[in-house]
C-alpha cells in the first residue's frame, strides 16, 4: 500500500511539471521578440530597458527588461516597421528598425551596447512608464494602478502586479511572504506590518518597491544568501515634513459604527505615525497580534530565541471556520497606535512601537457530533455562546548605533501585557454549563546585537537575549460530568483547573559569514541556548464553595530545563547557473526534568544535517531541491506527568519522559519565468516522514474524553501545489490557477485498541481571473473547490466550493461603485447547503482629496446563518454558526 501511495506521488509530480513546460508553448498568434543584451566586454547585462515604439517614436507598443542573465522578451500582436530601444546605466543607447510579419512567431534580436562614462544615478527613459529595475528593486509608479476606490494601503497593494493579498491581509510575492513594509526606508511594525497596511491611507503613496535579496542587517548585504523579499512605500512629496491624515466616521442601523483617525509626520530625520481604529462590525484592523509582538523567523541570523514561547493548554476560542472572519466576528474593538522613529544623530536611530488594543467579542455555534468507533457509539449536541473580552498592552524600543561604516549596534527591548475573560454558556445534551476562563500572559523580552564587517566580504554577529514569559490561567465549570472517572465523588457540583505555566530563556549565539572571491560563501555558528519551564496545575472537585477533593492523577508539578549547546558549519559552492549547499549542526543536550519531586536527567547528543542544491537552467527555468534531517527535543507540554483539564469535557496527559523525535524531508521546487513576468508558473512538492512522532490513546465517552500522548515510529506525509498566472493582453486580465493536493498518514489508538492507520486526503483547484482596465470598468472574479477525505475503519468525505465576483465601476473623478458577492457550497448536507452574501461600498467626493462621503452595506441578503460538516478520525459533525447581520453605513471621511 505504501509503495503505491508512493508511486502515485511520484506520478502527481511528475505529471505536474509535464504540463508546467508544455504551458509555457501556449501562445495567442503573437510574435516573440526576444534576445540577450551584452556589453561590448561580453559581459551579460542586467535591468536593460527594452522597449518597442512604433516607426516614428511617438507610441510606446510594449517594454520589458532584461534579467540577470542579459535576456529579454516582448510579445507583441501588432504587424509593420517598430524601432527597438535598448538603454542602460553607464551605456550608450541603441535603436535598432525591425520588421514584422504576419508569418513571423519569432523574432531574435541579440545586441552588445558600448560602455560610456557618466554621472547619472539613474537611467533616465523618455516617456514615463509604470515600472522599472534597477538592481534587486522593482519599482512601481503607483498612479498607474490606482482604480479610485482604493482607501487602505492594503487595498492599494492589491492592484500591483505579482503581489497577493489574502483574506487575513497577508502580503506575498508571488507565493512567498514579506518580509516587512516600509515608508520611505524606516520600518516601523517589523512581521506586525498588517497594522499599518489596514490602517494607512493610500493617497500619499507615490511609488511601491519591490526589494529582492533583502537583509535585515544592512552590513549583511551581499554576504549572506537571502532569498527575502520586502516592501518599501514611498510618500509623494507633498505628503512629506508635515502632519497629515485624515479622520473617518462610518455610523449605521443598530448601532454599527467604524471610526479611525490616522494622523502621520514623515520626515528624513524623525517619523511619526499615530491611529486609531474603532469598529463593531467584524474589521480586525491588527492581523494576528501574535506577529507584532513575536516575530518569527527561522536560520536567519540574530534569530536566535525567536522561536521560544509559552503556549497555553486551555484556549476556549473557536479555530478557523473557511469563511470570512468578518462575517462571524460579533466585535467591539478599539485600537490606539502610537510610533515614532527618531534620529537624534547621524549614527542613532531609535524607534517606539506602543500598541493598546481593547476587544470584546461574542461568538454563536450550535452543533450535533456523532461518534461511531471502536465501540463507542453517541450523538451530543452543543448550544455555544462565547463572549472574550481582551486587553492588551504591548511597548517595544529599537536602538541602532552605527559605530562607524563597518560595526553596528542594536538592542530591542520589549513588553506585552494580555487580559483575557472568557465566559461560555453553553447547553450540553440539554443541560446548562457556564464556564469562566482568566488568562493573563506577561512578556519581557531584551535582545542586543552586535555586528563587525572586519573585512569586505567577512562579517561577525554577536547575540545575545533575554526572554522571560508567564501565562496563568484560571478555568471554572459549573457542571460535573465526570462520574465515571471520580466514583467517589459524586456531590461534586462544579470543578476548577488552576494552571501556572512559566518560560525563562537566555541565548547567546556567535555566527561568523565569509563570503569568497569566488562566490563561495562559508559559515560557521557557535550558539548555547537555555530554557527553564515551570508548569504547575491543580484540578479540584467542589461542592459549592467547599473542597471535597483534589484527585492525585490530575496535579502537575513540572520543571524542565534545557541547555542546547550547538555548533553549525555551512558552505555553499557555486558554479556559474548551478549551486550546492551543504549545512551541519552538532547538538549537545542536557536535559533535566522534574516531576513531582522526581527528577531525571539526560544528555543526548545529535547531528542534524541537510543539502541543497539550486539549478538555473536557463533565464526561464529554475530547480531548487533540499534534504534535511532532523532531531528535535521534547517540549514541556510532551513530559508533563498527570491529567490536565483543557476543555469542559477533555483531559490530555503528556508522557512523564525525555524523548528526541527524528524526522526526514525532501522539497523540489520547479519555477518557470518570474513571478513578475507575463507568465509564471511555480511547482512545489514536499515530503516528510516522522521517524517518531507523538500521537493518542484515546478514551471517549459521552461525557468526556482522554487523551494521552503515546511514542509512535512512522509516519508520512507530502502535498504537491502547482499555480499558473497569466496575463491576457487583449482582455488585460491576470489569470491565476491553483492545484494543490496533500496526503497524511499517522497512527492512533481509540479506547485501548490497537494502533489505527488514519489517512487524511485534501484536494484543491480553483482559478481567478482579475482585470487590469484603465477605463471605468474593472472585475475579479473566481472559484475554488476542497475536498477533504479521512480513511480509517471507515470513510468519510466532504466537497465544499467557494465563488466570488467582484465589480468595480469608476464612474468618474469623484463617484466610485464597488459590488462584492460570495456563494458558499457545503458538501455532504442535504439541505441548507448553499449561501449567497453580497455587499457594496460607493465614495462621492464631495471636496477633491479633502472631503468624502460614503455609503457601505453588507450581507444585503440578510443571511444570519450558516451550517458547515466537519469530518474526523473518530465521526463527523454538523455545526450552525451565527453571522453578523444587514447593516448600512454612512460615511464621512476628511483629509487633512
Amino acid at each position: 500500500m505504501g509503495k503505491r501511495r508512493r508511486n502515485k506521488t511520484i506520478r502527481l509530480a511528475f505529471l505536474s511539471l509535464v504540463v508546467s513546460f508544455l504551458i509555457q508553448h501556449f501562445s495567442f498568434a503573437q510574435t516573440k521578440i526576444f534576445g540577450t543584451v551584452f556589453s561590448n566586454k561580453q559581459e551579460a547585462l542586467y535591468a536593460v530597458n527594452i522597449i518597442l515604439k512604433d516607426s516614428s517614436n511617438t507610441k510606446t507598443i510594449a517594454y520589458t527588461f532584461s534579467n540577470d542573465s542579459g535576456y529579454y522578451e516582448i510579445l507583441t500582436e501588432k504587424i509593420g516597421t517598430f524601432n527597438l530601444t535598448f538603454s542602460a546605466l553607464g551605456f550608450e543607447n541603441k535603436t535598432i528598425s525591425i520588421e514584422i510579419d504576419t508569418t513571423q512567431k519569432e523574432a531574435n534580436y541579440p545586441v552588445i551596447l558600448l560602455e560610456k562614462p557618466f554621472d547619472l544615478d539613474t537611467v533616465i527613459i523618455e516617456g514615463e512608464i509604470p515600472m522599472s529595475i534597477k538592481k534587486d528593486t522593482i519599482n512601481f509608479k503607483a498612479k498607474y494602478y490606482v482604480r479610485g476606490n482604493e482607501e487602505t494601503v492594503e487595498q492599494l497593494l492589491k492592484n500591483i502586479p505579482g503581489l497577493n493579498i489574502d483574506n487575513q491581509g497577508t502580503i506575498k510575492i508571488g507565493n512567498q511572504e514579506i518580509e516587512k513594509l516600509m515608508i520611505d526606508g524606516d520600518d516601523l511594525f517589523d512581521k506586525g506590518y498588517k497594522i499599518l497596511s489596514k490602517n494607512m491611507p493610500a493617497y500619499p503613496i507615490d511609488e511601491v518597491e519591490i526589494i529582492k535579496n533583502y537583509s535585515n542587517n544592512p552590513l549583511l548585504k551581499d554576504i549572506e544568501n537571502s532569498d527575502k523579499v520586502a516592501l518599501n512605500l514611498k510618500l509623494n512629496e507633498k505628503s512629506k515634513r508635515i502632519w497629515f491624515g485624515n479622520v473617518e466616521a462610518n455610523y449605521g442601523n443598530d448601532n454599527f459604527y467604524h471610526h479611525k483617525l490616522n494622523l502621520m509626520n514623515f520626515g528624513k530625520k524623525n517619523k511619526y505615525y499615530f491611529l486609531t481604529n474603532f469598529n463593531n462590525i467584524g474589521y480586525n484592523a491588527t492581523g494576528d497580534i501574535e506577529y507584532l509582538v513575536r516575530p518569527f523567523r527561522t536560520n536567519q541570523p540574530a534569530s536566535i530565541g525567536d522561536n521560544q514561547k509559552v503556549r497555553n493548554l486551555i484556549d476556549l476560542r473557536e479555530t478557523s471556520l473557511q469563511f470570512e472572519d468578518d462575517r462571524v466576528n460579533f466585535n467591539n474593538a478599539e485600537l490606539v497606535s502610537l510610533n515614532a522613529i527618531f534620529n537624534p544623530t547621524k549614527k542613532l536611530k531609535i524607534k517606539f512601537i506602543n500598541f493598546l488594543n481593547w476587544n470584546e467579542t461574542n461568538f454563536f455555534r450550535n452543533s450535533i457530533d456523532a461518534v461511531d468507533v471502536n465501540g463507542s457509539n453517541f450523538v451530543n449536541t452543543e448550544d455555544y455562546k462565547l463572549r472574550n473580552i481582551q486587553r492588551i498592552a504591548f511597548g517595544k524600543i529599537d536602538m541602532q548605533y552605527n559605530i562607524s561604516s563597518t560595526k553596528m549596534l542594536e538592542m530591542t527591548t520589549k513588553y506585552n501585557t494580555g487580559r483575557q475573560y472568557n465566559t461560555s454558556n453553553l447547553l450540553f445534551n440539554g443541560d446548562s454549563t457556564l464556564e469562566n476562563l482568566k488568562n493573563n500572559n506577561t512578556l519581557f523580552d531584551q535582545k542586543i546585537s552586535y555586528t563587525n564587517r572586519f573585512k569586505d566580504k567577512k562579517v561577525l554577529l554577536l547575540t545575545g537575549r533575554l526572554i522571560y514569559e508567564e501565562t496563568p490561567q484560571n478555568y471554572n465549570l459549573n457542571r460535573f460530568f465526570y462520574e465515571e472517572l471520580f466514583i467517589d465523588n459524586t456531590s461534586t457540583s462544579n470543578v476548577r483547573q488552576q494552571i501556572a505555566n512559566q518560560m525563562l530563556f537566555a541565548g547567546a549565539d556567535a555566527h561568523l559569514l565569509d563570503r569568497k572571491d569566488n562566490g563561495n560563501l562559508f559559515e560557521l555558528q557557535l550558539s548555547n541556548e537555555f530554557r527553564k519551564d515551570k508548569l504547575r496545575t491543580g484540578f479540584t472537585l467542589y461542592d459549592g464553595e467547599t473542597i471535597l477533593a483534589l484527585p492525585e492523577d490530575y496535579q502537575n508539578r513540572t520543571e524542565y530545563q534545557v541547555n542546547n549547546l550547538s555548533l553549525k558549519g555551512k558552505y555553499q559552492w557555486k558554479f556559474e547557473n548551478f549551486s550546492v549547499t551543504g549545512n551541519i549542526r552538532l547538538h549537545q543536550l542536557i536535559n533535566r526534568l522534574e516531576n513531582n519531586n522526581i527528577t531525571t536527567t539526560q544528555t543526548p547528543f545529535f547531528i542534524n544535517p541537510s543539502v541543497s542544491m539550486q539549478w538555473k537552467i536557463n533565464p526561464k527555468n529554475k530547480i531548487v531541491a533540499t534534504y534535511s534531517y532532523n532531531v528535535r527535543n521534547a517540549t514541556i507540554l510532551d513530559v508533563y506527568d498527570n491529567f490536565v483539564l483543557t476543555g469542559f469535557r477533555s483531559f490530555n496527559r503528556g508522557l512523564n519522559q525525555f524523548n528526541q523525535l527524528d524526522s526526514s524531508s525532501l522539497v523540489l521546487n520547479y519555477q518557470l519565468g518570474n513571478w513578475s513576468d507575463r507568465f509564471f508558473v511555480n511547482t512545489l512538492f514536499f515530503y516528510g516522514k516522522n521517524h517518531d512522532f507523538f500521537s493518542t490513546n484515546t478514551t471517549l465517552n459521552p461525557n468526556f474524553v482522554q487523551s494521552e500522548k503515546i511514542l509512535i515510529q512512522d509516519r508520512e506525509f507530502f502535498n504537491i501545489d502547482t499555480k499558473f498566472d497569466y496575463f491576457f493582453k487583449f482582455i488585460s486580465s491576470n489569470f491565476k490557477v491553483n492545484l494543490a493536493y496533500s496526503q497524511s498518514e499517522f497512527k492512533n489508538s481509540v479506547n485501548n485498541n490497537s494502533l489505527r492507520i488514519v489517512t487524511s486526503k485534501n484536494f484543491q483547484y480553483g482559478f481567478e481571473l482579475r482585470s487590469g482596465f484603465s477605463g471605468f470598468f474593472n472585475y475579479h472574479l473566481g472559484t475554488k473547490w476542497i475536498k477533504n477525505t479521512i480513511e480509517t475503519t471507515f470513510t468519510n468525505s466532504f466537497t465544499n466550493n467557494v465563488s466570488f465576483l467582484d465589480l468595480i465601476f469608476i464612474i468618474n473623478d469623484r463617484l466610485n461603485i464597488q459590488l462584492d458577492s460570495e456563494r458558499y457550497f457545503f458538501g455532504n448536507l442535504e439541505n441548507e447547503n448553499t449561501y449567497y452574501f453580497a455587499d457594496f461600498t460607493s465614495n462621492y467626493k464631495i471636496i477633491k482629496d479633502k472631503l468624502t462621503v460614503g455609503i457601505t452595506g453588507k450581507n444585503l441578503f440578510n443571511t444570519t446563518k450558516f451550517r458547515n460538516l466537519f469530518i474526523s478520525d473518530i465521526g463527523t459533525s454538523v455545526t450552525e454558526f451565527r453571522l453578523l447581520e444587514r447593516f448600512v453605513l454612512l460615511k464621512l471621511e476628511y483629509r487633512f
